[in-house]
């Protein structure tokens, strides 16, 4: 039987059409990517709406030095395929210039530190306009944010001070010094996504699939322990069992689920019976009520 593509086709057409509006109001946008599916799907959306032009703004990623080997792989051979531009901007620069400070601890993480990096280099190529994946079905902060969000010229979001968006007018007159935060797919959810992925066969990261993989189990959750980034103790026990991860932010902060979905279609049934955001996944997110809130205050995307 046919699907009903219907819903998906009036999501991508309203990404289009945000996407097209940066490009005509704002002078330096940037599409922020870290290679996970809800930038991949950015990327495509912006393939598809400037097409058979080139897309015309770079991509950049904040690398925090701990993300996962296969997301950078996909990240590099993506752009070099399509004949993207990419900006790298690394985390770890920031803590060498002494300007935030590596975390310690079982739940050490460099992902709180990414606001730094973000904003100077927001400064550093004066960009106007960040497009990122941030979706409203993720987090209750993120449930707050209009479609063009606007930063003040500290880089910070104030959740009281934000502009109607009454029948799609996107309204990007900006004062000197501030900057918007775009977000194509605010209103698609997880499933949304990977129904849009499955119907354009878009290729992503094989992390997202079931495999293999060496992990520990701490409190209810499993942690990658393939690599000497997230912290274990002594007694955490290593064992092999067969996950997938359904984000894919930094490694300290990001945990996986078991799964046996090896395809895309077998994916999407899984999201579909699911009855856990993948924010679930984030421990990040459980460091306070107002966790995501904060950073978003203070420059955080």
């Amino acid at each position: 039987m046919k699907k009903d593509t219907s819903h998906i086709n009036s999501l991508e057409n309203e990404a289009i059409y945000i996407m097209r509006e940066v490009a005509a109001q704002f002078e330096k946008p940037v599409l922020l990517f870290s290679g996970g599916k809800d930038s991949i799907t950015l990327v495509r959306l912006a393939v598809k709406a400037f097409y058979p032009a080139k897309v015309p703004f770079p991509l950049m990623h904040i690398d925090t030095g701990h993300n996962f080997p296969e997301t950078i792989e996909f990240r590099d051979r993506l752009c070099k395929e399509l004949g993207l531009e990419l900006i790298v901007r690394n985390v770890q620069d920031s803590i060498d210039e002494g300007k935030v400070k590596e975390e310690s601890g079982r739940y050490a993480s460099r992902n709180m530190l990414q606001t730094t990096t973000l904003l100077d280099a927001i400064e550093e190529f004066k960009f106007d306009a960040c497009i990122g994946g941030a979706r409203r079905d993720e987090e209750k902060a993120r449930a707050k944010e209009r479609i063009f969000s606007v930063r003040d010229d500290f880089g910070q979001w104030d959740e009281k001070n934000q502009r109607p968006e009454l029948f799609d007018m996107l309204n990007g007159d900006i004062e000197h010094g501030q900057n918007v935060r775009v977000f194509p797919i605010s209103n698609w959810t997880e499933l949304d996504v990977w129904s849009y992925i499955e119907k354009e066969n878009i290729e992503i990261p094989s992390i997202y699939f079931a495999h293999k993989r060496k992990v520990f189990l701490r409190d209810g959750m499993i942690w990658s322990a393939d690599d000497e980034v997230v912290y274990r103790d002594a007694h955490e026990e290593i064992v092999e069992e067969l996950v997938r991860f359904r984000t894919v932010g930094d490694m300290s902060c990001t945990a996986a689920v078991l799964s046996d979905a090896t395809t895309i279609t077998k994916v999407v049934e899984e999201i579909r019976e699911s009855t856990i955001s993948e924010r679930g996944a984030r421990i990040d997110d459980k460091r306070s009520e107002a966790a995501m809130e904060k950073r978003k205050q203070q420059g955080y995307f």
